[in-house]
């Protein structure tokens, strides 16, 4: 695929950087740039050397959400033609829930509608401090469906319903605040923040982080029963038995670095 909006970098350590890179529209994005993000996201789960996921973007705002001529021609489209244009965000925003590896979504500017969505959906949000937020739908006779899963799982039901309703533009701070974004950073420090986080991610157990990340899917907001039991300590079990459990446990017990660093 051609990328016409979005670029893609891997770096020997396994670090791989997926750009929005509409910066002359403030990265709103399109069906175009939805395909181009999904098939790089299939891409990079499917990569056994990627390790760590850094979602980011060029220009200076992160993402203004939606593109307006997008959006204007949905508007003129029936029903199953806009059903079928929003399964395409619901599974952008699905496979970057699910993606295998950690994911780190850098933050600077504006990320408003579809794109408080993808901040929700990355493991660990960073934000400048001049960042600010929005679920802007409302204000223009919307509702953000699609990515409401994702972000009430951040914010929460309470906090969700202000600003769902309100459309209230809000700063980074108070999305530190809510759980939207994990640390605020000063202006122009996001990169060098980052890179301390993703090599803090790289001297962990790969697949035991992979496995870690698949543990929370399965057992978030479950009620403590025999089948979670269960699952939790099947998945320790296998963990144990698997090649770099026992690499770990043996690097650890010899007082030496495991063969993943």
């Amino acid at each position: 695929m051609t990328l016409q909006y979005t670029e893609v970098t891997k770096d020997p350590r396994g670090v791989a950087s997926l750009v929005l890179n509409r910066p002359e529209v403030h990265n709103a994005f399109d069906d175009l740039m939805i395909a181009e993000l999904i098939a790089q996201l299939d891409s990079l789960a499917a990569d056994n050397q990627v390790k760590v996921l850094v979602l980011k973007s060029n220009g200076k705002n992160f993402s203004a959400g939606a593109d307006l001529n997008w959006m204007r021609s949905m508007a003129k489209k029936d029903y199953q033609q806009n059903l079928d244009d929003a399964a395409g965000l619901a599974s952008l925003m699905h496979k970057l829930d699910t993606f295998p590896k950690p994911t780190l979504v850098l933050v600077q500017g504006a990320a408003f509608g579809g794109a408080v969505g993808l901040v929700a959906c990355c493991d660990i949000a960073l934000a400048e401090e001049n960042a600010s937020f929005c679920l802007s739908e409302v204000k223009i006779g919307l509702i953000p469906a699609v990515i409401s899963p994702y972000v009430m799982r951040a914010l929460g039901e309470r906090q969700s319903r202000r600003y769902f309703l309100t459309a209230e533009r809000f700063n980074a701070t108070t999305a530190e605040t809510l759980g939207l974004v994990h640390q605020v950073v000063s202006n122009d420090t996001l990169e060098t923040q980052a890179k301390s986080l993703v090599q803090t991610l790289l001297q962990n157990s790969p697949a035991a982080v992979s496995a870690a990340k698949h543990l929370l899917q399965q057992i978030y907001n479950k009620n403590i029963n025999n089948e979670v039991i269960a699952h939790t300590t099947q998945a320790i079990a296998e963990i144990r038995v698997s090649a770099e459990g026992q690499e770990g446990l043996s690097a650890f017990l010899e007082k030496r670095k495991p063969n993943w660093l």
